[in-house]
């Protein structure tokens, strides 16, 4: 699956790194990263993630996670 990130839509609640900690990173404001690439605003998640990565997409508030499946 890919997963892509809207630093823009994100308000910083912190929930996608509490569920996917090894996916989702944050810079000095508490904007969402991604942890591998922090330049990078989508990234392919790996079968054992993907779980983690589901959980952070459904509790994010305001839908600065979108997945599209391969």
């Amino acid at each position: 699956m890919l997963c892509k990130i809207i630093p823009d839509k994100c308000i910083a609640c912190g929930l996608c790194q509490i569920y996917a900690p090894e996916i989702f990173d944050y810079d000095d404001d508490g904007i969402v990263l991604l942890t591998h690439d922090h330049s990078a605003q989508q990234e392919w998640i790996s079968d054992d993630e993907q779980r983690n990565v589901l959980t952070a997409y459904r509790k994010c508030p305001v839908r600065a996670i979108e997945i599209a499946e391969k």
